[in-house]
C-alpha cells in the first residue's frame, strides 16, 4: 500500500483529494493536514511513502513544508497548485518537491502521480513541466550548487541529464539512449548522488540552467 498524507486549507478540495485516494486500491490515506506545520507533524509522526502538499497554506506554506519534510527524509513530496507557472512552485522544487500537478488533474491522472512519486519517478508532465523549467531556467537566477560538478559525470550520464532536462521518464531516456529502463533508473541515481541533488526534477532544472545537450546535440 501507498501511505499518503493530504495537506490543504480548502477543506472541500482536501476531501475531495482524499475520496479520490481512497478510492484507489493501493492507496491509504493515512492523515490529512489542514496546514504546513500540521503536514510536517503528521509525516514525522506516520513516515508516509507521499505527501501531497497545497502551496499556499496558513502558518507554514507548502515551501516551508516541503523543505522540512525532504531535509528529514520523512517522505517524498508530490506540490499541488493552482497555477502552472504559480512562483511558489520554483521555490518548492528547490526544496526538494517531486513534482507538481494541478488541482483539476483528473482522479486517473491524481492516483497515478501519486503512483510514481511513490516509486521514486518525478512528475514531468510534458504540457506543464517542459515550459515551467524552462521559464525557471532563463529566469536571472544563480545556477544550482550542482552545476560546479557536472564534469564528474560521464558522456552518458550527461545525455541521461539532457534527456531529464527535457521532462523525459525513465522508459522515454532508455528509449532516446537505446538501453534497459532499469539502466536508465540507475543512470538517474548516479547523477543525483553526483551532484548532489534530492530529485530527478532539481536534475531537470540543473540540465536546462547548465544547457546540456546530448552528445549528438540534438
Amino acid at each position: 500500500m501507498i501511505r499518503v498524507i493530504v495537506a490543504d486549507d480548502q477543506p472541500a478540495v482536501r476531501a475531495g483529494l482524499v475520496m479520490i485516494l481512497a478510492a484507489a486500491e493501493d492507496v491509504e490515506v493515512v492523515a490529512e493536514a489542514a496546514d504546513g506545520e500540521e503536514a510536517v507533524a503528521r509525516a514525522r509522526e506516520l513516515r508516509p511513502d507521499v505527501t501531497l502538499m497545497d502551496v499556499r497554506m496558513p502558518r507554514l506554506d507548502g515551501i516551508g513544508a516541503t523543505a522540512a519534510i525532504v531535509a528529514e527524509g520523512l517522505a517524498r513530496v508530490l506540490v499541488l497548485t493552482t497555477f502552472d507557472l504559480d512562483e511558489y512552485v520554483y521555490g518548492a522544487l528547490r526544496a526538494g518537491a517531486s513534482g507538481f500537478l494541478l488541482k483539476d488533474t483528473d482522479a486517473g491522472g491524481l492516483v497515478d502521480a501519486v503512483r510514481t512519486v511513490a516509486r521514486g519517478d518525478g512528475i514531468l508532465a510534458p504540457t506543464v513541466t517542459r515550459r515551467m523549467i524552462r521559464a525557471f531556467a532563463t529566469s536571472a537566477r544563480p545556477p544550482s550548487a550542482g552545476a560546479a560538478k557536472l564534469d564528474d559525470l560521464t558522456a552518458r550520464e550527461r545525455d541521461v541529464l539532457a534527456c531529464l532536462g527535457r521532462g523525459m521518464s525513465n522508459q522515454e531516456i532508455a528509449d532516446r539512449l537505446a538501453m534497459a529502463e532499469s539502466t536508465a533508473k540507475t543512470h538517474v541515481s548516479r547523477i543525483l548522488a553526483k551532484l548532489d541533488l534530492r530529485t530527478r526534477v532539481q536534475a531537470a532544472i540543473l540540465a536546462q540552467e547548465a544547457s546540456v545537450v546530448l552528445d549528438d546535440g540534438a
